[in-house]
């Protein structure tokens, strides 16, 4: 494949080069503006001018309720299309792991990144164990990658339920469409659901009814479910949120059989949850759309997607970056990009080098003019003086402008493009990739993931989720709710797994390292329950130089770039209609709102508080197993 944007060429053999003749390959001024994304344009009066008041409405949403963090989004509303014309999303406040890193010994990474995030620090302490895998030279034995696998799936198990319950479902709740569509409500209380069988909702509104806020029986089974998932967390991971038994070579848990049967008793739990939850998304989803088939528009944006795939072949993961392709393309859930619906590759190596990072609309200072350190990466791949590895954290805070800076959320961008990732990205990927080893509970068809849940309470089913036409919020909404079966039926195939090596005394979990003196990089690749999420770092003479962490939400919550495009959360609320039916005076925006959760945006892990009291300073050695 090619790059579109970058000065980059592949040769026969899949090797990267810049383009000959080139005099600044990585120019921002004058080059040329990636196309794919058109935004609507606000209702124009007699002569051409463009509306004013009330016509043309700006609206700010600060804070944004019931995602994890702080997040404002400004929206300008055509009141005359019922639709928005204009988004700017706003991460508001520092983020700033990336500068307490600098300094401190390699190992307390694994402890201060998963802090990042109480929802996902075991993703955070995965993602730094795997980088300095590759930068310590240590490669886990086969059960110390089934232990990280087994603990991610059950992370991201335990945080389905909090978005599907807690998070996005009150969207669709009785007590708020009541709000804002009350038509709506009438009719689903006249409308059977058709998997009511299934999950023991009779009507529509009976759903709808149990995704209320606090007293809801959906809400309430998702707090309960959230702690199943936990529970299966701590079994590998040892404690949760923020692990301490992830470490460069594996995990330092105590495994027994105990441990897998106690996994495997819970499993079962999320197995019939699985079953239910895909059943009564379905229903309201495809009944919202048929009560307006609008809903298709409502978040919709161009199918660009980017993930790193997740859950290591045992045999196969070496933590390399040079058999980085290999490891990475028997992932069982597929890295991959894709552009305009394309699967382009899945080669880690051509994901990670069309990678780059902006801070034109960020309240950052641009570092590009301090000399480039990397000019490749470790195989000789050209990369960027905007790529990770030769990025600088430095913060600049400022006043709000929208021309100027407005956000501390970076920009990233794959080949100059604007992307988005998330649980649906790694199903759309692996479905269309046919490369995840294939199991007794879950295959990869190409146009789907097909999944075959085994008799619980329930009777045994196989659940099919398609890769839709259409990348909005519904069908974000919908794929979470599938992923929970997908995720149930890698967690039963990984167990499997683990029962094998246990039976043939493959128990060892950990390989002692030590840590370099000498000048290293590494890079984790992993997934939150919420997409992409790599960690970059530089380390010599024992100690940290540069650590980069780029999450879900960097990505989705990322501002305009150079060249004025907006972020995926921005591209996803412009050209979404106004579908309420509460008039200009009293709009909720729960269309927008609906939008903007689609992501199940995470802002902790994107943004971080600045004291603005000087530096902090405190001396962690996150284990003593490996000290001179």
């Amino acid at each position: 494949m090619c790059f579109k944007n970058l000065p980059v060429e592949f040769d026969g053999q899949g090797k990267a080069s810049l383009k000959e003749g080139v005099g600044n390959p990585w120019a921002i001024d004058g080059a040329v503006k990636p196309k794919g994304f058109t935004k609507a344009k606000p209702a124009r009066v007699a002569g051409g001018a463009v509306a004013t008041e009330p016509k043309v409405r700006d609206w700010m949403i600060d804070p944004i309720t019931r995602v994890a963090g702080a997040l404002a989004i400004h929206v300008q509303m055509d009141l005359e299309k019922r639709e928005a014309t204009e988004c700017h999303s706003m991460a508001m406040l520092f983020r700033g792991y990336e500068l307490i890193l600098e300094g401190r010994d390699p190992r307390d990474s694994i402890d201060l990144t998963s802090r990042a995030c109480g929802v996902c620090g075991g993703t955070h302490a995965t993602c730094s164990s795997q980088c300095m895998d590759m930068a310590f030279g240590v490669r886990p034995p086969p059960m110390g990658v089934i232990a990280r696998n087994l603990g991610e799936l059950a992370e991201m198990l335990y945080d389905a339920p909090i978005h599907m319950g807690l998070l996005a479902g009150p969207d669709y709740s009785t007590p708020l469409v009541e709000v804002t569509n009350p038509e709506i409500v009438r009719k689903a209380e006249k409308t059977l659901a058709p998997n009511s069988g299934l999950h023991g909702y009779e009507t529509i509104k009976d759903i709808m009814d149990a995704m209320a806020p606090l007293t809801g029986k959906i809400y309430l089974e998702a707090i309960q479910m959230t702690r199943l998932g936990r529970e299966m967390v701590n079994l590998f991971y040892g404690k949760f949120p923020h692990p301490s038994t992830l470490v460069p070579g594996g995990v330092t848990t105590t495994i027994t059989t105990s441990t897998f049967n106690e996994y495997n008793s819970r499993l079962m739990g999320f197995i019939d949850y699985a079953k239910r939850v895909q059943g009564w998304w379905n229903d309201i989803l495809d009944f919202f759309l048929e009560c307006n088939p609008r809903y298709a528009d409502v978040g919709n944006r161009p199918i660009n997607i980017i993930q790193p795939g997740a859950w290591d072949d045992p045999e196969a993961y070496d933590g390399t970056y040079a058999n980085m392709n290999n490891w990475g393309n028997l992932r069982r859930a597929s890295p991959g990009i894709i552009i305009n619906g394309e699967l382009l590759s899945t080669d880690l190596t051509t994901i990670d080098t069309g990678i780059e990072e902006f801070v034109e609309h960020s309240f950052y200072e641009e570092w590009s003019g301090q000399g480039q350190r990397y000019q490749t990466d470790p195989i000789g791949n050209p990369v960027s003086p905007y790529h990770a590895w030769n990025k600088i954290t430095i913060p600049k805070p400022g006043a709000r402008d929208f021309k100027e800076k407005y956000t501390w959320d970076t920009a990233p961008r794959w080949d100059r493009q604007v992307v988005e990732t998330g649980v649906y990205g790694r199903m759309w990927t692996t479905a269309l990739a046919q490369k995840a080893p294939s199991s007794d509970f879950v295959e990869a068809t190409g146009d789907g993931l097909r999944m075959r849940l085994p008799r619980g309470e329930l009777p045994e089913m196989e659940i099919f989720w398609k890769v839709p036409d259409r990348l909005n919020a519904f069908e974000r909404t919908r794929a979470r709710a599938m992923s929970v079966s997908w995720h149930a039926a890698n967690a039963l195939t990984v167990l499997m797994e683990a029962y094998d090596y246990w039976r043939r005394g493959e128990t060892r979990a950990f390989t002692q390292f030590k840590v370099p003196k000498d000048e290293r990089r590494g890079v984790g690749f992993w997934e939150a329950s919420r997409g992409w999420l790599t960690h970059h770092m530089t380390i010599d003479k024992g100690r940290i130089v540069n650590y980069q962490i780029n999450t879900p939400s960097t990505i989705n919550a990322a501002p305009r770039d150079p060249w004025g495009q907006p972020g995926p959360y921005e591209q996803a609320v412009i050209n979404t209609p106004i579908l309420e039916e509460n008039g200009d005076d009293n709009l909720k925006g729960i269309d927008i709102l609906r939008t903007i959760r689609s992501f199940d945006p995470c802002m902790p892990c994107t943004t971080h508080v600045d004291t603005g009291r000087g530096v902090i300073s405190r001396e962690v050695n996150s284990c003593s197993c490996t000290l001179e």
